[in-house]
């Protein structure tokens, strides 16, 4: 193998760990960036104020188990 060859590998495989670390970090980036439900997990329509989502809200609210939290009626 030659010289150049080689160089020309190490550039290569060097590029390659880079773009291999760069999307470790993206990874964790994301994963942290998502509040979830602290019942089901479900990441989506997730209400702040109580740490659930949507769903697990409404169960929680009609069986009058959240405080100060009653169904609406108009």
């Amino acid at each position: 193998m030659t010289t150049a060859k080689r160089v020309k590998d190490a550039k290569i495989e060097k590029k390659f760990e880079l773009a291999r670390d760069k999307k470790r970090e993206d990874a964790e980036v994301f994963l942290a960036r998502h509040n979830r439900c602290k019942i089901c997990g479900r990441p989506r329509a997730y209400l702040r104020k109580f740490g659930l989502c949507r769903l697990c809200f409404r169960g929680l609210a009609l069986r009058g188990e959240i405080p100060g939290v009653s169904k609406s009626s108009w």
